[in-house]
């Protein structure tokens, strides 16, 4: 029983000292990890704020070269038909589109559909006008029937997309 006593006497306080330094240097490791982590998407988001902004603004350009009064300006030429435009304003929103594509990865899903959507509706604008379009009618009635389009819709389509990137953008900072 003494040789027991003995040898608790030096092993129990060995053992409480063990833990005790165990814990306290478990905590301080784990809050240097959790310290580097936060570091590191500090630094992490320093660096994609700007990115992100741009993507934010080259959507926005986007979308504003889609509004029916930059596109139409933008790509008529005098003489044209109407289905020389038809043709020159869809290839133009989908080149534009295409030309954008990357930059779905730095904007939220919310953000990106909205891009999509305003895309989607103002092509669905501008076949629906070229079906109410003369077969061989001309650029400028073409035009008329796009604006006529237009009139029956309280938001153009670009304009809602950059409302909410613009509520988006807001809400970052």
């Amino acid at each position: 029983m003494q040789e027991l006593y003995e040898i608790l006497k030096y092993t129990l306080p060995s053992i409480i000292v063990f833990f005790a330094v165990f814990f306290v240097l478990k905590k301080f490791l784990d809050n240097e990890y959790r310290k580097s982590v936060f570091d590191l998407r500090k630094s992490n988001l320093r660096q994609i704020t700007p990115i992100r902004l741009q993507a934010y603004e080259r959507s926005t350009l986007f979308l504003e070269r889609i509004g029916m009064e930059n596109l139409i300006t933008r790509v008529s030429k005098p003489g044209m038909m109407a289905e020389q435009l038809h043709l020159t304003i869809i290839t133009s929103i989908r080149s534009e589109y295409e030309h954008n594509l990357s930059q779905q990865i730095y904007m939220s899903s919310d953000a990106w559909e909205a891009v999509k959507i305003a895309r989607e509706e103002t092509l669905k604008i501008v076949h629906t006008a070229r079906a109410s379009t003369k077969p061989k009618g001309s650029a400028i009635e073409l035009t008329t029937n796009i604006f006529a389009e237009l009139e029956g819709i309280d938001i153009p389509p670009n304009q809602k997309a950059i409302a909410i990137l613009k509520k988006e953008v807001r809400s970052l900072f």
